[in-house]
């Protein structure tokens, strides 16, 4: 009896995980590998559509199919946010990250849009607003290289970000330490923040915006930021790549 599709990306999936086919390199053709291990075409495709839906390889056009990339970033989880980055530093959040996974950065690789939009039920709840009410939205798409890595759309209360660069669209980051650095200047210091994470599929919108391979899900970051009185002066939404992020929180222990 023949190998069948599972063994085969078995078999597949080891030779990747052990250096035989390197990341960016491209697997033998499929009668190759059909011939290879003595199976038919269709077990090759079923045996690749698997090592896909794992987001190991993906199939490029008149290149064949790619073993992708998978360095991921090191995304801080608490330090990133640390006051002497954004308010001496003058290094906003996705910057710090970059200098801790040893990546370079400049800030057109977070592109922007600022617009005022009515607050979704989430946003209104999170910002303490009723339903519809306006809300500015800044939405940004963060890339490394030409690769998208995340999104991330903010939402600010008018009254809190009129007249700042926080409301400017030009491309980049708000000015130096970013929104954080702005909203302190406007008195509203951000002191503590709640970050919530789940993992979904994405939406046919975040499979192209993001340029994710088939079968990869987004891991959903929702933050919210708030003053040492305890008001909220930020609620933000990040959409990232699952593979493209290792998450990792330092802390002490409380008591």
């Amino acid at each position: 009896m023949g190998m069948g599709y599972r063994e085969l990306a078995d078999v597949l999936r080891n030779a990747i995980r052990q250096g035989q086919y390197p990341p960016g390199s491209t697997l033998p053709k499929q009668d190759e590998i059909a011939q290879e291990h003595q199976v038919n075409i269709k077990t090759v495709r079923q045996a690749v559509r698997v090592l896909e839906a794992e987001g190991l390889v993906t199939p490029v056009r008149r290149r064949g199919t790619v073993v992708r990339l998978r360095p991921p970033m090191k995304r801080l989880g608490i330090d990133r946010y640390a006051k002497s980055k954004w308010k001496f530093g003058g290094l906003v959040a996705f910057a710090a990250d970059r200098e801790a996974s040893g990546r370079d950065w400049k800030p057109t690789d977070q592109t922007q849009q600022v617009r005022m939009v009515e607050a979704d039920a989430e946003v209104a709840t999170a910002l303490d607003l009723e339903e519809g009410a306006p809300v500015y939205e800044r939405a940004r798409l963060v890339k490394e290289g030409d690769t998208p890595t995340h999104t991330l759309t903010s939402y600010y209360r008018p009254e809190d970000v009129e007249g700042t660069p926080l409301v400017d669209p030009t491309p980049g980051p708000a000015g130096r330490g970013g929104g954080f650095a702005v909203l302190t200047m406007q008195g509203l210091e951000p002191d503590s923040m709640t970050e919530s994470f789940h993992a979904r599929m994405p939406t046919r919108e975040e499979i192209d915006l993001l340029q994710l391979p088939a079968g990869e899900p987004v891991v959903v970051l929702q933050r919210q930021t708030l003053t040492s009185e305890g008001r909220i002066v930020e609620f933000a939404r990040g959409v990232h790549a699952a593979s493209r992020f290792s998450w990792s929180y330092t802390f002490k222990i409380p008591d």
